[in-house]
């Protein structure tokens, strides 16, 4: 498996593209983080009945990835691993039955983990965060904070949007297609101050995206880094009236279209503000649908399973990286890349280099988005929780134990292993093993050379504090 530590800032200015950057003010870095959207939800990506034209427009002014991978199946593990560019497991972040925080959880994303936003706070970028955190419960353990980990200003809600329920509030689906903010009594807050409870989840995505763009316009003549994590398609599903009973999708295609009328404003403040040209946007999903959440759930298109799953499903998302005059327009790039890889690009871009303290997973993608070179990641790990399950390299998947999804019946173990040809069967239908020995063979030393760089640490996502009592 691939990792990087330190090299000198000198060597890293001699490869391709970086003396022009150089030249220029830092680029601005904006990722924007859909919850639970499948790889088959968007207009650009085949679904039939979601209108996606803001995104369907930034996928042909820029590169759509055919072969893009969130590290987690689920919530908390993934956004870890955007902001570290390291694998859950080696942060505590992953657990094989606790499978993310939850309200009350008294773990965060440790302290000496070392985030996206503190690199560039560290090289003078203005960094906010607007969205779902899920790294940590401030009123727990005000160490989880997002401005303890490197963002300068912050709104959003703490986690998902279906934690705090109330005993009126329905479980599963259909009947968290009931729009009643109140049963959910989701706190937002603005940096550690609560701003409602309940919050009103139907105007949410209009306010995250009016934030959004007030830090743009705000930071305009300096570099920034914004992470906008948004709280949909995650259930229960909310639209405004403006959205509402508008997509023949129903309910989640309206939450999706707004999403994707939120994205078109991010882009389009850009334009406004002239920051277009010097701004790398990348959007892309934190895993799967869920698919348990029936017509509440989201679609993986022709991929197998959803949320929850190391199948395709599950991990494979929607990856689109736009950069006007930059990154080449129009292109369907079928290199496999990653979430990890967000950090180290990043990173490269804004003219820094990795730290040398520590492993990162990630590997920098920057000649592949501006100059068209091949990617340099041959190979991805799939955990569920701290279980390592699977591993693709090049065309292969080799899978070591599944499990249908999140919610779903205990894992299937696989001895001898499974073995997918994603070129030729990317549903993961027929398990070719028996015929390619050698590729099995080499797949488990991939697997081994991993784990041999894996040190155990207690997880995160077990302590939970109890309830207060009843008065």
């Amino acid at each position: 498996m691939s990792f990087h530590l330190l090299v000198p800032l000198a060597a890293v200015a001699c490869l391709a593209g970086f003396s022009a950057l150089a030249a220029d003010r830092k680029p601005n870095v904006i990722v924007i983080l859909a919850d639970d959207l499948g790889y088959g939800d968007l207009g650009c990506y085949g679904h039939p009945t979601i209108r996606t034209p803001h995104l369907d427009r930034m996928a042909a002014e820029g590169m759509r990835f055919s072969d893009f991978y969130s590290v987690a199946e689920v919530c908390t593990p993934s956004r870890a691993a955007l902001l570290t560019g390291r694998y859950p497991v080696r942060s505590g972040m992953a657990h094989d039955q606790f499978r993310v925080l939850r309200n009350r959880s008294t773990g965060h994303l440790p302290a000496n983990e070392l985030t996206l936003p503190e690199v560039l706070q560290s090289v003078g970028y203005v960094t906010g965060m607007v969205g779902k955190w899920h790294l940590g419960v401030w009123s727990i353990d005000p160490a989880g904070h997002p401005q303890r980990h490197g963002f300068g200003s912050y709104l959003g809600l703490p986690h998902s949007n279906d934690m705090d329920p109330t005993p009126a509030a329905p479980q599963g689906a259909p009947g968290m297609a009931v729009q009643d903010p109140a049963w959910w009594n989701a706190p937002l807050y603005r940096d550690e101050e609560l701003v409602s409870q309940p919050t009103d989840q139907t105007q949410l995505t209009r306010v995250y995206t009016e934030e959004a763009q007030r830090f743009i316009r705000a930071h305009k003549r300096q570099p920034f880094f914004l992470y906008f994590a948004h709280t949909f398609p995650h259930v229960p599903l909310f639209a405004s009236a403006q959205f509402r009973g508008t997509s023949r999708r129903g309910l989640y295609g309206d939450a999706v279209e707004e999403l994707d009328w939120s994205v078109g404003q991010i882009l389009e403040t850009l334009r406004r503000e002239g920051l277009a040209k010097n701004t790398f946007v990348f959007f892309t999903s934190d895993n799967g649908p869920w698919l348990t959440m029936n017509q509440q759930g989201g679609s993986a298109g022709l991929l197998r399973e959803g949320k929850g799953s190391t199948w395709e499903g599950g991990m494979r998302v929607p990856g689109i990286a736009w950069w006007p005059g930059r990154i080449k327009a129009g292109v369907v790039n079928t290199n496999l890349m990653c979430m990890l890889d967000l950090f180290p690009t990043s990173l490269k871009l804004a003219g820094t280099a990795l730290p040398g303290d520590r492993i990162v997973d990630g590997m920098d993608m920057s000649a592949l988005l501006l100059n068209g070179a091949p990617s340099p990641r041959r190979s991805l790990i799939y955990y569920r929780g701290a279980r390592l399950s699977a591993v693709r390299k090049d065309q292969w998947k080799l899978h070591l134990f599944t499990q249908k999804g999140y919610g779903q019946p205990q894992p299937d173990v696989h001895d001898p292993p499974l073995l997918f040809d994603l070129n030729t069967d990317p549903g993961e239908s027929f398990n070719v093993a028996a015929n390619h020995a050698l590729v099995v063979a080499d797949l488990l030393q991939e697997i081994e050379r991993h784990r041999e760089t894996v040190v155990a640490v207690e997880s995160q996502l077990v302590a939970v504090q109890s309830p207060p009592a009843r008065p």
